[in-house]
Protein backbone atom coordinates (compact mmCIF):
# COMPACT_ATOMS: atom_id res chain seq x y z
CA UNK A 1 0.00 0.00 0.00
CA UNK A 2 1.30 3.61 -1.01
CA UNK A 3 2.59 5.41 2.04
CA UNK A 4 0.26 7.72 3.67
CA UNK A 5 1.30 11.13 3.59
CA UNK A 6 2.22 12.82 6.81
CA UNK A 7 2.74 16.25 8.39
CA UNK A 8 6.64 17.06 8.42
CA UNK A 9 8.21 19.48 10.99
CA UNK A 10 11.39 21.25 10.77
CA UNK A 11 12.67 21.74 14.28
CA UNK A 12 15.55 23.65 14.72
CA UNK A 13 17.55 24.22 17.94
CA UNK A 14 20.38 26.00 19.04
CA UNK A 15 22.83 23.42 18.68
CA UNK A 16 20.92 20.99 15.93
CA UNK A 17 18.50 20.68 13.80
CA UNK A 18 16.33 17.60 12.68
CA UNK A 19 13.24 17.02 9.89
CA UNK A 20 10.46 14.56 11.06
CA UNK A 21 7.74 13.63 9.69
CA UNK A 22 4.48 12.74 11.88
CA UNK A 23 0.71 10.68 11.55
CA UNK A 24 -2.32 10.90 13.29
CA UNK A 25 -3.29 6.69 13.74
CA UNK A 26 -6.08 6.97 15.30
CA UNK A 27 -5.35 8.00 18.86
CA UNK A 28 -1.97 7.88 18.51
CA UNK A 29 1.15 10.15 16.61
CA UNK A 30 3.62 8.33 14.68
CA UNK A 31 6.73 10.10 14.81
CA UNK A 32 9.64 9.42 12.56
CA UNK A 33 12.74 11.31 12.49
CA UNK A 34 14.59 11.61 8.90
CA UNK A 35 17.43 13.46 9.30
CA UNK A 36 19.47 15.42 12.29
CA UNK A 37 22.07 17.62 11.22
CA UNK A 38 24.39 20.25 13.44
CA UNK A 39 23.99 23.80 13.65
CA UNK A 40 26.91 25.60 13.83
CA UNK A 41 27.07 29.01 13.55
CA UNK A 42 29.78 31.14 12.07
CA UNK A 43 32.45 33.89 13.33
CA UNK A 44 33.10 36.79 10.98
CA UNK A 45 34.77 40.20 11.12
CA UNK A 46 31.48 41.27 12.00
CA UNK A 47 29.87 38.76 14.85
CA UNK A 48 28.73 35.99 14.83
CA UNK A 49 26.71 35.08 12.65
CA UNK A 50 23.58 31.86 11.95
CA UNK A 51 24.32 30.01 8.97
CA UNK A 52 21.30 29.67 7.80
CA UNK A 53 21.38 28.73 4.44
CA UNK A 54 22.88 25.86 5.67
CA UNK A 55 19.92 25.25 7.54
CA UNK A 56 17.53 25.62 5.05
CA UNK A 57 19.48 23.76 2.79
CA UNK A 58 19.61 20.66 4.82
CA UNK A 59 15.98 20.70 5.83
CA UNK A 60 14.88 21.12 1.93
CA UNK A 61 16.85 17.92 0.94
CA UNK A 62 15.17 15.78 3.92
CA UNK A 63 11.69 17.08 2.68
CA UNK A 64 12.23 15.79 -1.04
CA UNK A 65 13.01 12.70 0.15
CA UNK A 66 10.45 12.43 3.59
CA UNK A 67 7.62 11.07 1.60
CA UNK A 68 3.92 12.59 0.65
CA UNK A 69 3.25 15.18 2.95
CA UNK A 70 0.28 16.86 3.57
CA UNK A 71 1.91 20.21 5.55
CA UNK A 72 4.88 21.30 6.44
CA UNK A 73 6.03 23.37 9.86
CA UNK A 74 8.65 25.46 11.34
CA UNK A 75 9.55 25.88 14.68
CA UNK A 76 13.36 27.58 15.84
CA UNK A 77 14.23 29.43 18.84
CA UNK A 78 13.42 33.28 19.30
CA UNK A 79 14.30 36.93 19.32
CA UNK A 80 16.66 36.65 16.16
CA UNK A 81 15.82 37.85 12.96
CA UNK A 82 16.47 38.79 9.19
CA UNK A 83 16.19 42.39 7.85
CA UNK A 84 14.45 42.46 4.09
CA UNK A 85 14.24 44.98 1.38
CA UNK A 86 10.93 45.98 -0.39
CA UNK A 87 11.33 42.77 -2.18
CA UNK A 88 11.82 40.31 0.35
CA UNK A 89 15.84 39.91 0.34
CA UNK A 90 17.90 39.50 2.92
CA UNK A 91 19.68 42.53 3.67
CA UNK A 92 22.96 40.97 5.69
CA UNK A 93 23.90 38.19 7.61
CA UNK A 94 21.36 37.60 10.65
CA UNK A 95 22.80 37.55 14.33
CA UNK A 96 23.34 34.89 16.81
CA UNK A 97 21.58 35.82 19.84
CA UNK A 98 25.12 35.26 21.62
CA UNK A 99 27.02 37.66 19.35
CA UNK A 100 27.29 40.50 22.02
CA UNK A 101 26.53 43.42 19.87
CA UNK A 102 23.68 44.43 22.06
CA UNK A 103 24.73 43.67 25.21
CA UNK A 104 25.21 47.89 25.59
CA UNK A 105 21.32 48.49 24.13
CA UNK A 106 19.51 47.58 27.03
CA UNK A 107 21.06 50.84 28.48
CA UNK A 108 20.02 52.67 25.83
CA UNK A 109 16.38 51.40 25.31
CA UNK A 110 15.60 52.10 28.94
CA UNK A 111 16.57 55.68 28.40
CA UNK A 112 13.83 55.90 25.72
CA UNK A 113 11.22 54.00 27.39
CA UNK A 114 11.59 53.03 31.58
CA UNK A 115 12.08 49.36 32.26
CA UNK A 116 8.41 49.32 33.96
CA UNK A 117 6.71 51.23 30.93
CA UNK A 118 7.99 48.68 28.70
CA UNK A 119 6.93 45.60 31.13
CA UNK A 120 3.49 47.01 31.45
CA UNK A 121 3.39 46.89 27.51
CA UNK A 122 5.02 43.35 26.67
CA UNK A 123 5.49 41.47 29.72
CA UNK A 124 8.94 40.41 28.59
CA UNK A 125 11.52 39.63 30.71
CA UNK A 126 14.77 41.49 30.16
CA UNK A 127 17.64 39.77 28.26
CA UNK A 128 20.44 42.03 26.20
CA UNK A 129 20.12 38.85 23.56
CA UNK A 130 16.10 40.36 23.04
CA UNK A 131 15.05 41.29 19.47
CA UNK A 132 14.23 44.93 20.56
CA UNK A 133 17.99 45.21 22.35
CA UNK A 134 19.22 43.92 18.64
CA UNK A 135 17.54 46.10 16.86
CA UNK A 136 18.45 49.11 18.61
CA UNK A 137 22.18 47.85 18.09
CA UNK A 138 21.67 48.15 14.22
CA UNK A 139 20.41 52.01 14.25
CA UNK A 140 22.51 53.60 12.01
CA UNK A 141 23.58 51.02 9.89
CA UNK A 142 23.15 50.50 6.36
CA UNK A 143 20.54 47.28 6.95
CA UNK A 144 18.28 49.07 8.95
CA UNK A 145 17.91 52.29 7.29
CA UNK A 146 17.38 49.98 3.82
CA UNK A 147 14.75 47.44 5.46
CA UNK A 148 11.59 47.24 4.75
CA UNK A 149 10.44 44.20 6.61
CA UNK A 150 11.89 42.06 9.80
CA UNK A 151 11.27 38.57 9.75
CA UNK A 152 12.04 36.63 12.98
CA UNK A 153 14.13 32.78 11.87
CA UNK A 154 10.96 30.88 11.31
CA UNK A 155 8.85 33.55 9.61
CA UNK A 156 12.12 34.12 7.28
CA UNK A 157 12.41 29.98 6.05
CA UNK A 158 8.64 29.89 5.84
CA UNK A 159 8.92 32.88 3.21
CA UNK A 160 11.46 30.95 1.81
CA UNK A 161 10.05 27.99 1.48
CA UNK A 162 6.43 29.66 0.55
CA UNK A 163 6.69 33.25 -0.65
CA UNK A 164 4.85 33.95 1.49
CA UNK A 165 5.85 36.42 4.98
CA UNK A 166 4.44 36.86 8.36
CA UNK A 167 4.99 37.21 11.59
CA UNK A 168 3.77 34.21 14.25
CA UNK A 169 2.77 35.61 16.98
CA UNK A 170 4.76 32.80 19.32
CA UNK A 171 7.75 33.82 18.33
CA UNK A 172 7.10 37.79 18.01
CA UNK A 173 6.16 37.67 21.25
CA UNK A 174 9.79 36.91 22.33
CA UNK A 175 10.70 40.36 20.46
CA UNK A 176 9.80 42.61 23.29
CA UNK A 177 7.75 44.40 20.86
CA UNK A 178 4.27 42.71 21.29
CA UNK A 179 1.55 43.68 23.38
CA UNK A 180 1.17 41.00 25.95
CA UNK A 181 -2.39 41.71 26.53
CA UNK A 182 -4.20 42.21 22.67
CA UNK A 183 -1.23 40.42 20.58
CA UNK A 184 -0.59 42.98 18.42
CA UNK A 185 2.57 44.68 17.84
CA UNK A 186 2.77 47.91 20.22
CA UNK A 187 3.24 50.32 18.25
CA UNK A 188 2.98 53.47 20.60
CA UNK A 189 5.89 51.54 22.13
CA UNK A 190 7.72 50.86 18.67
CA UNK A 191 7.72 54.42 17.91
CA UNK A 192 8.94 55.35 21.16
CA UNK A 193 11.63 53.73 21.12
CA UNK A 194 12.50 55.17 17.91
CA UNK A 195 12.56 51.78 15.84
CA UNK A 196 11.01 52.07 12.48
CA UNK A 197 7.48 50.58 12.34
CA UNK A 198 7.25 49.55 8.61
CA UNK A 199 9.63 46.80 9.86
CA UNK A 200 6.87 44.89 11.42
CA UNK A 201 4.44 42.62 9.14
CA UNK A 202 1.04 40.74 9.67
CA UNK A 203 0.65 38.71 12.01
CA UNK A 204 -0.40 35.54 12.16
CA UNK A 205 -1.85 32.81 14.76
CA UNK A 206 -0.56 28.88 15.15
CA UNK A 207 -2.99 27.12 12.55
CA UNK A 208 -2.82 29.63 9.94
CA UNK A 209 -1.70 28.76 6.37
CA UNK A 210 0.65 30.25 4.81
CA UNK A 211 0.76 28.94 1.13
CA UNK A 212 2.03 25.97 -0.81
CA UNK A 213 5.79 25.43 -1.12
CA UNK A 214 6.97 26.91 -4.45
CA UNK A 215 7.19 25.08 -7.43
CA UNK A 216 11.03 25.31 -7.70
CA UNK A 217 11.45 23.34 -4.40
CA UNK A 218 10.36 20.36 -6.01
CA UNK A 219 8.34 19.69 -3.54
CA UNK A 220 4.53 19.62 -5.34
CA UNK A 221 2.25 22.14 -4.09
CA UNK A 222 2.51 21.18 -0.01
CA UNK A 223 1.00 23.98 2.32
CA UNK A 224 3.27 25.55 4.47
CA UNK A 225 1.40 25.60 8.05
CA UNK A 226 2.43 28.46 10.65
CA UNK A 227 3.17 26.18 14.04
CA UNK A 228 3.81 27.24 17.59
CA UNK A 229 7.10 28.62 15.49
CA UNK A 230 9.13 29.76 18.65
CA UNK A 231 10.43 25.87 20.12
CA UNK A 232 9.19 27.02 23.73
CA UNK A 233 5.76 27.24 22.51
CA UNK A 234 5.58 24.01 20.27
CA UNK A 235 6.79 22.22 23.36
CA UNK A 236 4.50 23.51 25.72
CA UNK A 237 1.48 22.10 23.01
CA UNK A 238 2.78 18.75 23.75
CA UNK A 239 3.03 18.95 27.52
CA UNK A 240 0.98 16.42 28.96
CA UNK A 241 -0.38 18.53 31.79
CA UNK A 242 -3.64 17.04 33.78
CA UNK A 243 -4.59 19.97 35.62
CA UNK A 244 -3.65 23.91 36.66
CA UNK A 245 -0.79 22.81 39.19
CA UNK A 246 1.64 21.68 36.68
CA UNK A 247 4.72 23.49 35.73
CA UNK A 248 6.17 22.77 32.54
CA UNK A 249 10.39 23.46 32.31
CA UNK A 250 11.50 22.46 28.56
CA UNK A 251 14.49 21.72 28.92
CA UNK A 252 17.77 22.07 26.29
CA UNK A 253 20.37 24.63 25.39
CA UNK A 254 17.72 26.80 27.70
CA UNK A 255 15.73 25.97 30.24
CA UNK A 256 12.82 27.54 30.29
CA UNK A 257 10.42 26.64 33.26
CA UNK A 258 6.68 28.35 33.60
CA UNK A 259 3.08 28.19 33.54
CA UNK A 260 0.13 28.32 31.17
CA UNK A 261 -2.26 30.99 31.42
CA UNK A 262 -5.15 32.54 30.13
CA UNK A 263 -4.20 35.77 30.76
CA UNK A 264 -0.28 38.01 31.24
CA UNK A 265 0.62 38.50 34.65
CA UNK A 266 1.92 42.57 34.45
CA UNK A 267 2.36 42.91 37.90
CA UNK A 268 5.38 44.64 39.54
CA UNK A 269 6.06 41.80 41.44
CA UNK A 270 6.41 39.43 38.36
CA UNK A 271 8.70 42.58 36.68
CA UNK A 272 11.23 42.31 39.82
CA UNK A 273 11.40 38.40 39.14
CA UNK A 274 12.29 39.17 35.82
CA UNK A 275 9.60 36.88 34.47
CA UNK A 276 8.39 36.64 30.82
CA UNK A 277 4.97 36.74 29.50
CA UNK A 278 5.47 34.61 26.35
CA UNK A 279 2.27 34.14 23.87
CA UNK A 280 1.04 30.67 23.75
CA UNK A 281 -1.23 28.54 21.50
CA UNK A 282 -4.86 29.71 21.35
CA UNK A 283 -4.01 33.16 22.98
CA UNK A 284 -2.80 31.70 26.09
CA UNK A 285 0.25 33.12 28.24
CA UNK A 286 3.25 31.14 28.91
CA UNK A 287 4.62 33.06 32.25
CA UNK A 288 8.40 31.60 32.59
CA UNK A 289 11.68 32.41 33.00
CA UNK A 290 14.77 31.71 30.95
CA UNK A 291 16.82 29.54 33.07
CA UNK A 292 20.82 28.81 31.03
CA UNK A 293 20.01 25.89 30.99
CA UNK A 294 22.59 22.75 29.15
CA UNK A 295 24.20 25.49 27.53
CA UNK A 296 26.66 25.26 30.29
CA UNK A 297 27.43 21.51 30.23
CA UNK A 298 27.05 22.16 26.03
CA UNK A 299 30.22 24.40 26.41
CA UNK A 300 32.10 22.19 29.07
CA UNK A 301 31.77 18.72 26.67
CA UNK A 302 32.85 20.72 23.54
CA UNK A 303 36.04 22.37 25.71
CA UNK A 304 36.72 18.85 26.67
CA UNK A 305 36.50 17.42 23.66
CA UNK A 306 33.64 14.70 25.49
CA UNK A 307 30.19 13.56 24.10
CA UNK A 308 27.25 14.66 26.20
CA UNK A 309 26.50 10.55 27.84
CA UNK A 310 30.30 11.18 29.29
CA UNK A 311 29.84 13.63 30.57
CA UNK A 312 26.39 13.04 32.37
CA UNK A 313 27.99 9.38 33.50
CA UNK A 314 30.83 11.53 35.00
CA UNK A 315 28.52 13.68 36.99
CA UNK A 316 26.63 10.59 38.34
CA UNK A 317 29.93 9.23 39.96
CA UNK A 318 30.59 12.42 41.65
CA UNK A 319 29.74 13.55 45.00
CA UNK A 320 27.44 15.88 46.15
CA UNK A 321 27.68 18.88 48.03
CA UNK A 322 30.20 20.44 45.24
CA UNK A 323 30.31 24.22 44.72
CA UNK A 324 27.15 26.25 43.22
CA UNK A 325 26.62 29.18 41.60
CA UNK A 326 24.44 31.08 39.37
CA UNK A 327 23.45 29.31 35.91
CA UNK A 328 22.13 32.89 35.14
CA UNK A 329 25.80 34.79 35.62
CA UNK A 330 25.93 37.22 32.53
CA UNK A 331 29.66 36.11 32.40
CA UNK A 332 27.89 32.26 30.88
CA UNK A 333 26.05 34.04 28.16
CA UNK A 334 29.04 33.98 25.13
CA UNK A 335 31.09 31.04 24.19
CA UNK A 336 34.11 30.95 25.92
CA UNK A 337 36.01 28.33 27.96
CA UNK A 338 33.23 27.94 30.17
CA UNK A 339 35.40 25.06 32.66
CA UNK A 340 37.48 28.46 33.19
CA UNK A 341 34.70 30.56 33.70
CA UNK A 342 32.62 28.21 36.21
CA UNK A 343 36.02 28.12 38.05
CA UNK A 344 36.32 31.76 38.36
CA UNK A 345 32.54 32.57 39.34
CA UNK A 346 32.74 30.01 42.18
CA UNK A 347 36.26 31.21 43.35
CA UNK A 348 34.91 34.71 43.58
CA UNK A 349 32.05 33.90 45.56
CA UNK A 350 34.66 32.37 47.91
CA UNK A 351 34.40 28.83 47.01
CA UNK A 352 36.85 26.06 46.19
CA UNK A 353 36.55 25.69 42.27
CA UNK A 354 35.06 22.49 41.33
CA UNK A 355 38.00 20.00 40.00
CA UNK A 356 37.71 17.52 37.01
CA UNK A 357 34.49 16.56 34.38
CA UNK A 358 32.67 15.20 37.00
CA UNK A 359 32.74 17.52 40.00
CA UNK A 360 32.18 20.59 37.41
CA UNK A 361 29.35 18.54 35.79
CA UNK A 362 28.01 17.91 38.84
CA UNK A 363 28.08 21.41 40.03
CA UNK A 364 26.19 22.49 36.74
CA UNK A 365 22.72 20.19 37.72
CA UNK A 366 22.73 20.76 40.84
CA UNK A 367 23.19 24.95 40.12
CA UNK A 368 20.46 24.31 37.79
CA UNK A 369 17.99 22.45 39.88
CA UNK A 370 18.72 24.86 42.85
CA UNK A 371 17.57 27.92 40.50
CA UNK A 372 14.65 25.81 39.07
CA UNK A 373 13.23 26.23 42.81
CA UNK A 374 14.16 29.64 43.14
CA UNK A 375 12.00 30.19 39.63
CA UNK A 376 9.37 28.02 40.90
CA UNK A 377 8.87 30.20 44.34
CA UNK A 378 8.73 33.12 42.07
CA UNK A 379 6.27 31.91 39.50
CA UNK A 380 3.86 30.54 42.60
CA UNK A 381 3.48 34.08 44.29
CA UNK A 382 2.94 36.01 41.22
CA UNK A 383 0.38 33.51 39.71
CA UNK A 384 -1.61 32.14 43.22
CA UNK A 385 -0.78 28.58 41.38
CA UNK A 386 0.28 25.95 43.94
CA UNK A 387 2.36 23.79 41.87
CA UNK A 388 2.55 19.97 42.96
CA UNK A 389 3.96 18.57 39.67
CA UNK A 390 6.76 19.41 36.79
CA UNK A 391 6.60 18.02 33.28
CA UNK A 392 10.48 18.16 31.84
CA UNK A 393 10.30 18.07 28.30
CA UNK A 394 12.79 18.18 25.58
CA UNK A 395 16.16 16.49 25.57
CA UNK A 396 17.04 17.67 29.28
CA UNK A 397 14.23 14.46 30.42
CA UNK A 398 16.87 11.99 29.09
CA UNK A 399 19.19 13.52 32.05
CA UNK A 400 18.12 11.20 35.33
CA UNK A 401 20.64 12.96 37.52
CA UNK A 402 18.94 16.53 36.46
CA UNK A 403 15.72 14.96 36.85
CA UNK A 404 16.14 13.48 39.82
CA UNK A 405 18.01 17.01 41.47
CA UNK A 406 15.25 18.89 40.37
CA UNK A 407 12.46 16.46 42.30
CA UNK A 408 14.89 16.81 45.59
CA UNK A 409 15.91 20.20 45.41
CA UNK A 410 11.92 21.14 44.37
CA UNK A 411 10.23 18.92 46.54
CA UNK A 412 7.66 18.46 43.75
CA UNK A 413 6.69 14.98 41.30
CA UNK A 414 8.53 15.25 38.44
CA UNK A 415 7.31 13.68 35.18
CA UNK A 416 9.89 13.48 32.58
CA UNK A 417 8.83 13.49 28.76
CA UNK A 418 8.20 13.37 26.11
CA UNK A 419 11.49 13.97 24.91
CA UNK A 420 10.18 15.10 21.32
CA UNK A 421 7.22 17.81 22.67
CA UNK A 422 8.39 20.30 20.32
CA UNK A 423 8.34 18.41 17.10
CA UNK A 424 4.65 16.36 18.49
CA UNK A 425 4.28 20.18 19.38
CA UNK A 426 4.52 21.18 15.44
CA UNK A 427 3.22 18.31 13.76
CA UNK A 428 -0.29 18.24 16.12
CA UNK A 429 -0.81 22.18 15.45
CA UNK A 430 -0.82 21.20 11.61
CA UNK A 431 -3.09 18.15 12.14
CA UNK A 432 -5.45 20.31 13.97
CA UNK A 433 -5.15 22.98 11.21
CA UNK A 434 -6.08 20.50 8.67
CA UNK A 435 -9.26 19.30 10.38
CA UNK A 436 -7.75 15.97 12.34
CA UNK A 437 -7.86 17.51 15.73
CA UNK A 438 -10.12 20.36 17.31
CA UNK A 439 -9.06 21.77 20.55
CA UNK A 440 -5.79 21.92 22.84
CA UNK A 441 -7.54 19.38 25.35
CA UNK A 442 -7.58 17.14 21.73
CA UNK A 443 -4.22 17.33 20.78
CA UNK A 444 -3.04 16.51 25.13
CA UNK A 445 -5.45 13.63 24.89
CA UNK A 446 -3.09 12.38 21.74
CA UNK A 447 0.07 13.32 24.14
CA UNK A 448 -1.02 11.13 26.97
CA UNK A 449 -2.03 8.21 24.81
CA UNK A 450 1.18 7.69 22.96
CA UNK A 451 3.79 8.91 26.06
CA UNK A 452 4.29 7.61 29.25
CA UNK A 453 6.39 10.22 31.82
CA UNK A 454 9.54 8.79 33.51
CA UNK A 455 8.43 9.70 37.30
CA UNK A 456 11.09 10.82 39.62
CA UNK A 457 9.60 11.44 43.55
CA UNK A 458 11.19 14.22 45.31
CA UNK A 459 13.40 12.31 48.38
CA UNK A 460 12.27 12.29 51.95
CA UNK A 461 15.27 14.32 53.00
CA UNK A 462 13.60 17.77 53.00
CA UNK A 463 16.39 19.03 55.34
CA UNK A 464 19.30 18.52 53.26
CA UNK A 465 17.15 19.70 49.71
CA UNK A 466 16.55 22.93 52.02
CA UNK A 467 20.24 23.04 53.43
CA UNK A 468 21.70 22.56 49.29
CA UNK A 469 19.09 25.15 48.16
CA UNK A 470 19.87 27.87 51.39
CA UNK A 471 23.51 27.64 50.79
CA UNK A 472 22.66 28.43 46.77
CA UNK A 473 20.97 31.41 48.06
CA UNK A 474 23.80 32.72 50.34
CA UNK A 475 26.64 31.93 47.50
CA UNK A 476 24.84 33.53 44.81
CA UNK A 477 23.37 36.50 46.60
CA UNK A 478 20.25 35.58 45.72
CA UNK A 479 18.05 35.36 49.41
CA UNK A 480 16.79 38.87 48.67
CA UNK A 481 15.37 37.98 45.70
CA UNK A 482 13.71 34.30 47.34
CA UNK A 483 12.64 36.04 50.34
CA UNK A 484 10.67 38.73 47.74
Amino acid sequence: MPEAPGYAAIDLGASSGRVLTGRLDGERLELTEHHRFPNRPVRLPSGLHWNLLALFSESLGCLRTAGPLRGVGIDTWGVDYALLDDRGRVLGLPFHYRDGRADAMVARAFERVPRDEQYAVTGIQTMAINTVFQLLADEGGAALKAASRMALVPDLLALWLSGELANERTNASTTGLLDARTGEWATDLVARLQLPGTLFAELVDPGAVLGPTLPEHGLGPVPVIAVASHDTASAFVAAPVRDEHAAILSSGTWSLLGLELAAPVLTDAARDANLTNERGIDASTRLLKNVMGLWLEQECARAWGLDHAEVFAAAESAPAGGPLFDPDDESFLHPRDMPARIAEVCEAAGQPPPRGTGAIARSILESLACKYRLVLEGLEAVSGRDVRAIHVIGGGARVDLLCRLTADLTGREVLAGPVEATAMGNVLVQCRAAGELGSLADIRAVVGACTAPVVHEPSDDRDAADATYNRFLDVTGLRARAAA
